[in-house]
């Protein structure tokens, strides 16, 4: 992972993407198991364990999220 990836990845959970956290994501609640993990440029996922099924799923974080996160770890690099 770059230095670019561990940064978005950090603000992700600084939104929450983090482990051990409750998220509802596509209509679900899901207990986070990990933290966010890089897939492929602008593809994020997030293991997490479904509260009603109890299985456990890798869910993909919106790509609006993603790309906000991208977007304030680019400001962040240029303003420095």
């Amino acid at each position: 992972m770059n230095t670019r990836e561990v940064h978005v990845c950090e603000r992700l959970k600084r939104l929450g993407f983090a482990r051990s956290n409750r998220i509802k994501l596509y209509g679900l609640q899901f207990e986070l198991v990990s933290d966010p993990l890089i897939a492929a440029d602008n593809v994020i996922f997030v293991d997490g364990v479904e509260n009603k099924s109890g299985k456990l799923t890798r869910v993909p974080i919106p790509l609006t999220v993603v790309r906000m996160a991208m977007d304030q770890v680019r400001d962040a690099v240029a303003a420095a």
